[in-house]
């Protein structure tokens, strides 16, 4: 498996590996020393192999210079260590790291494929959508190149999400209800700016049953929890949590970005959601990413440009102040996900290695 050094590769393909290691396959993840920081999850079992790689979209001009070379390398280094443990399968999983594993494997015209999590092609896969022999999507429909077909899968969930599969939602109420804010894999900074604000401004007779788990920057992890604190609301503020599927299991409501883990997480759980999709994101993939759950009535989706505290305390209002409506929305996330997608993937995998056909839908 090849993959960047973001959650939202890395979460898939954790999940993957669980999977294909519970089924005796050996697993090897390539990416480079960024995403090596992102693989504390994984099972032991899974080999960690860092390669050389590079990216034009960071550096001054000397860097840039450089960036074919450190790619070649990656390439050269990557093939090396294929023809003395030669794989039956090559997966991407997106960003500029998983460019050597992929590139040596397309040299050698082993079995491969990609897995893209957003509802838009990245850079990387779309390099290599038309040089590989199936893509797998997590989000439907996707933007693909001309002449690309592809499977959708879902996006794959880590068992410790899988395992809160459709966990029993319990309704707003005149009872303690829980509130997560997620960021990202970094927080977000405009969350901390508004989410805070936008909770201390609901009626009393909501704001002091609520709890907050609020993902936020190290940065600002200090004044998130000093605003709460001043405002008497309970708050939990880390700048990242290791147990969310059992905080959003638990939760009435999540607000957060669309990143594709966090649609994909939410999904399978069922949780009512509010979705500020990432403005600066080249492809505007978020708002892609959110359009299923939102289509569905499973979330309401915010852009950055019209986020403020009071309408964000409005729709906060709307939906823990209505059992019915939070509850509806709940079930409707749940028809939006896919918690088989582990499995999905994991066949077209099997299927690539004993040399059969994969299936497309277009």
């Amino acid at each position: 498996m090849a993959a960047g050094g973001t959650g939202g590769h890395m979460f898939p393909a954790q999940a993957l590996a669980e999977h294909m290691l519970a089924q005796g396959w050996r697993v090897h993840l390539s990416t480079d020393a960024r995403g090596a920081r992102y693989t504390g999850g994984f099972p032991d079992a899974v080999r960690i192999e860092q390669v050389a790689s590079a990216t034009f979209a960071r550096g001054g001009a000397l860097a840039k210079l450089a960036v074919p070379f450190r790619v070649a390398a990656g390439v050269l280094e990557a093939r090396a260590r294929f023809r003395r443990d030669r794989p039956a399968v090559v997966v991407g999983f997106g960003g500029y790291p998983s460019i050597p594993a992929l590139g040596a494997a397309t040299l050698m015209k082993l079995p491969r494929m990609l897995h893209e999590q957003n509802g838009v092609l990245g850079r990387v896969n779309q390099l290599f959508a038309k040089r590989v022999n199936a893509v797998a999507c997590g989000t439907w429909p996707t933007e693909l190149p001309p002449g690309v077909t592809a499977e959708h899968t879902g996006n794959p969930v880590r068992a410790a999400v899988a395992e809160k599969a459709g966990s029993p939602y319990i309704a707003p109420g005149d009872h303690p209800m829980q509130i997560l804010v997620i960021g990202g894999s970094q927080g977000a900074r405009i969350l901390s700016d508004t989410v805070p604000p936008a909770i201390a401004a609901l009626p009393e007779p909501l704001r002091r049953h609520i709890r907050v788990s609020h993902q936020a920057r190290e940065e600002d992890r200090d004044r998130v929890t000093a605003f709460y604190a001043e405002h008497g609301l309970r708050a939990d503020v880390q700048p990242f949590f290791t147990d969310v599927p059992e905080r959003l299991s638990e939760a009435q409501l999540m607000i957060g970005r669309a990143g594709a883990s966090t649609v994909a997480d939410v999904s399978v759980i069922g949780r009512p959601s509010i979705l500020i999709p990432y403005a600066a994101a080249v492809r505007d993939e978020q708002t892609a990413n959110a359009t299923g759950l939102s289509q569905a009535g499973a979330a309401i989706v915010i852009q950055e440009r019209d986020l403020d505290p009071q309408a964000l305390s409005q729709h906060i209002h709307g939906i823990l102040n209505d059992p019915q409506h939070a509850t509806k929305m709940a079930e409707a996330a749940r028809t939006t996900g896919r918690p088989d997608a582990t499995d999905r993937l994991a066949a077209m995998v099997v299927a690539l290695a004993e040399g059969q056909s994969v299936g497309h839908e277009t």
